[in-house]
């Protein structure tokens, strides 16, 4: 039997969550005008409270350097502020801005919406594949540098 990349399930993956995170992009796209890095820290910021782009970046699934530069341009627009952190000088703390707050609870409205719409186009199915979602997160990664990217990270 011949590999066949369409039918290897780490590709599949990658792929459905790019579609899926493109999708939801255009929504808060639309709304906000947000990039995807954007739209990780204030979501993150929005349950996280006041967090250090360290954290952040490990987190989310972003280079500190998009994680800086997103920053940077939310804060431009007034939706989060920096400041240093108590104990350690090296580290930039963020946290929302009220207005942070009131793009994200906008925001997280159409979230929930276009999620209940993506449980609905999954049917029956749904529960069963979140299952398996939970069990692969929770799987310690393997320890592997993740200073190169394959280019397959998905989008949001």
């Amino acid at each position: 039997m011949t590999f066949q990349l369409d039918d290897f399930l780490p590709y599949r993956l990658s792929v459905a969550a790019s579609q899926v995170s493109r999708r939801f992009a255009a929504r808060y796209g639309a709304e906000a005008g947000l990039t995807i890095p954007e739209w990780r820290v204030l979501a993150h910021l929005n349950h996280s409270g006041q967090v250090s782009v360290r954290d952040i970046h490990a987190r989310v699934n972003l280079d500190k350097s998009m994680v800086s530069r997103a920053a940077a341009r939310l804060e431009g627009a007034g939706y989060l502020r920096k400041s240093g952190h108590e104990t350690d000088r090296r580290l930039v703390v963020l946290e929302l801005t009220p207005e942070g707050r009131a793009l994200m609870e906008r925001l997280g409205r159409i979230a929930e919406a276009f999620q209940a719409e993506l449980m609905a186009e999954l049917g029956e199915g749904a529960s069963v594949l979140e299952e398996a979602l939970t069990r692969l997160i929770a799987m310690p990664a393997a320890a592997v540098p993740d200073a190169e990217d394959d280019g397959a990270a998905p989008a949001a």
